[in-house]
């Protein structure tokens, strides 16, 4: 019996060849597990961050930290 099922392709966030999405690469999205250390150095390196809104919480803990930076919270 045949194996019919169609493999799915995506782009490797890092260097952007095609790549299977499937169990058979343990690195997916990835298309090996250098392009994975590479976003992860990225990563860490702070290169990439997620955009955070602020709130009523961080402003008014801010403002107790500006007043009196040695106020301790715990």
């Amino acid at each position: 019996m045949l194996n019919t099922q169609a493999v799915t392709y995506v782009a490797c966030p890092t260097c952007q060849i095609k790549t299977p999405w499937s169990k058979e690469n343990p690195d997916r999205p990835f298309c090996s597990a250098r392009c994975k250390l590479i976003d992860l150095g990225e990563w860490a390196n702070e290169s990439y961050a997620i955009p955070q809104q602020t709130s009523e919480e961080d402003e008014i803990f801010s403002e107790d930290l500006v007043s009196n930076p040695n106020k301790s919270f715990l």
